[in-house]
């Protein structure tokens, strides 16, 4: 039994990434943060001990910054992000992986180290979160598909991460949650030592 890391990346495309934050610093400028959180996510990730799949929004890249030896490579399927998030949960689960987690490539503060906390906590808990501080989660992880964890949640609110944890609650599974996180939606979000980075 193999464990599996999956991230959601959006095709890095002009006027299609990053809306809210391209309100307030321009479409070119976001597009460009955009494309920098992609590569702070894969210098992130490359390293860890489990297979690891890059599901785009849109189109597979053979020949972007994912090198394809390393990731395996599909296309997000589904109409909202919960069934595109569940059916790449359901399909990893039915290729027999045992742990699986779900990232997005929206933070610049995850690390190796919390992302091998999630599949430790997975030993012993259905369900891991990482908690984004604006409601929402960074990462997802379980062993088992729960597909009511991804209906009827109020996504892209502040809401998210209460509703999803309700609804485990409920079904009387259990969870765990990671050190809370900032994804970047908005300039707030971007803190003192990565603006020089993420702005230039």
């Amino acid at each position: 039994m193999r464990d599996i890391l999956i991230v959601f990346v959006k095709n890095p495309e002009f006027g299609k990434v990053k809306s809210r934050l391209a309100i307030e610093i321009g479409p070119r400028k976001a597009l460009s943060v955009y494309k920098k959180l992609l590569i702070k996510t894969r210098d992130t990730i490359s390293n860890i001990g489990v297979e690891k799949l890059v599901c785009y929004s849109d189109n597979i890249d053979l020949n972007d910054i994912w090198d394809g030896i390393i990731f395996s490579k599909d296309v997000q399927r589904g109409q909202g992000l919960g069934e595109r998030m569940y059916n790449a949960i359901n399909r990893a689960s039915r290729s027999k992986y045992r742990k699986i987690c779900l990232i997005g490539s929206d933070n610049m503060e995850i690390t190796e180290k919390i992302i091998y906390s999630a599949y430790q906590y997975l030993d012993d808990y259905d369900v891991v979160f990482g908690p984004s501080k604006d409601g929402g989660y960074y990462l997802i992880g379980m062993k088992t598909p729960i597909k009511e964890v991804f209906e009827d949640i109020s996504w892209s609110t502040e809401l998210v991460l209460k509703q999803s944890i309700a609804i485990i609650e409920l079904m009387k599974f259990n969870y765990a949650l990671l050190p809370e996180l900032s994804d970047i939606d908005v300039l707030e979000n971007i803190n003192d030592n990565d603006k020089k980075y993420l702005l230039s």
